[in-house]
């Protein structure tokens, strides 16, 4: 076994332990580890020659995420962005650690990190990759669910912000998916009104 493959056994083993489970096509999948799975294969898609240390950051992106959970934090603005940067720093430390165990490099560490916590988006084409596969991943599997437990208002505001954080290429895919009924009506109204 590779080292990009141990990293991959690696992270996929910890994120199978996530105890948020989804069905897709009938097969039951640990909820992060099946996200894991999709970023990857969305990276795949936007950069077909991806460089390693994106394609080991797209299997580590939300690696334990239902570690540190949202209710543990504030309720707001403020405690919601407390959460995402201290979930965004737990990723990285633990994508760091599955890494070394891996047999990587400090410096290929370093960048993955990099990716994961997202520094120098807009200008990090890799970081902007990363960007339009997890909002890609949003879009897919997850818009259609949400969209019956948050008010019309609410969903367009999270497509718009969505929208905003990809690029040309995120963008391109996201209007060739698919949707329900519900789904593309209201992509159509926050695109129609932004």
């Amino acid at each position: 076994m590779d080292k990009l493959e141990k990293a991959f056994s690696l992270f996929d083993a910890y994120n199978q332990q996530s105890p948020e489970t989804l069905i897709w096509d009938g097969v039951e999948y640990p909820s992060e580890y099946f996200y894991a799975l999709k970023r990857y294969d969305w990276v795949r898609v936007l950069q077909p020659e991806a460089p390693e240390s994106l394609l080991l950051a797209s299997r580590a992106q939300h690696i334990g995420r239902w570690e540190i959970t949202r209710d543990s934090y504030p309720e707001g603005r403020v405690g919601y962005l407390k959460w995402r940067s201290d979930l965004g720093k737990f990723h990285a430390k633990k994508a760091s650690e599955l890494l070394d165990e891996a047999g990587y490099d400090q410096e290929t560490i370093t960048r993955v990190k990099e990716i994961i916590q997202k520094q120098k988006l807009k200008s990090d084409d890799d970081v902007q990759t990363i960007e339009n596969a997890l909002c890609l991943v949003f879009l897919q599997y997850q818009f259609d669910d949400l969209i019956e437990k948050l008010s019309e208002e609410k969903m367009i505001d999270i497509l718009r912000k969505t929208w905003g954080k990809m690029s040309e290429p995120g963008r391109n895919h996201a209007l060739a998916l698919k949707f329900s009924e519900a789904g593309t009506d209201l992509i159509q109204k926050a695109l129609s009104e932004s």
